[in-house]
């Protein structure tokens, strides 16, 4: 197999304000959603991407999401981005592929929630990327489970890239507030070590969120500046690798 990028976008209800006591309504996570949804079309027309759809998003925006299924993978996030019963597997999964009138075989969790294989399966999900292989201060500590694919319960487990070794994470925080050169240089040692990248990043980062009351390393290289810096990245990855959805992996 020749070396593949897997970029990957959470659409979901921008939300996050919510995490740091910052009101926002519904209809605003809805207009920041869709606004970021709009700001990464360049990305979207330059390479397939899979995008980890939210149920809840999706009913609010079905035509765009169907669009977008001509051209992408579109996977689920679960039904809604903060409330989550295991039930919500299934049903997002069937009002996906309801809009899309496709397959969709891939989940992610909302904020890499820890979830069990056997529900997965259950919900008919052949693939799970839900885990950083990491350690996230305060979010988790997942170094003793592998870095690359594996298999877990007859569900395919593709965590988010890390680099060999110390394990630095490659998603869309490091993207932000690393130097673009450092970023650059470990996910090309990734792409050699384990001839894939599994990448992430939301749309809302896409747009002006300095109002919202986030943190400055989640909104560091927000709005059109972050769509040149994407772009500039998949152009350079395009050097050594073709970019792919989730569901060739």
């Amino acid at each position: 197999m020749s070396r593949k990028v897997f970029m990957s976008f959470d659409v979901e209800e921008f939300d996050m304000p919510l995490e740091y006591q910052h009101a926002i309504s519904v209809q605003d996570q809805m207009s920041i959603g869709i606004e970021g949804l709009n700001a990464i079309a360049p990305i979207l027309d330059a390479v397939p991407s899979t995008l980890f759809t939210t149920a809840n998003f999706a009913n609010h925006f079905p035509e765009r999401i169907n669009q977008l299924s001509a051209s992408h993978e579109i996977a689920s996030h679960t039904f809604y981005h903060t409330a989550y019963a295991t039930e919500d597997l299934l049903k997002s999964r069937l009002r996906l592929e309801e809009i899309t009138q496709q397959k969709v075989t891939g989940l992610r969790m909302p904020r890499m929630r820890p979830v069990l294989m056997k529900d997965v399966l259950a919900a008919g999900y052949q693939y799970d990327s839900s885990i950083n292989p990491t350690w996230l201060p305060g979010r988790y500590n997942n170094f003793h489970l592998p870095r690359t694919a594996y298999y877990e319960e007859g569900v395919k487990r593709i965590p988010a890239s890390v680099s060999p070794g110390i394990r630095i994470p490659l998603f869309w925080l490091s993207f932000k507030n690393m130097p673009y050169a450092l970023y650059l240089q470990l996910c090309k040692q990734t792409l050699a070590k384990d001839g894939y990248l599994c990448l992430y990043f939301h749309p809302w980062e896409f747009t002006s969120i300095e109002q919202f009351g986030l943190p400055g390393y989640t909104r560091r290289w927000c709005g059109p500046v972050l769509v040149e810096r994407l772009l500039k990245l998949i152009k350079d990855l395009s050097k050594d690798a073709d970019f792919g959805t989730m569901n060739q992996l």
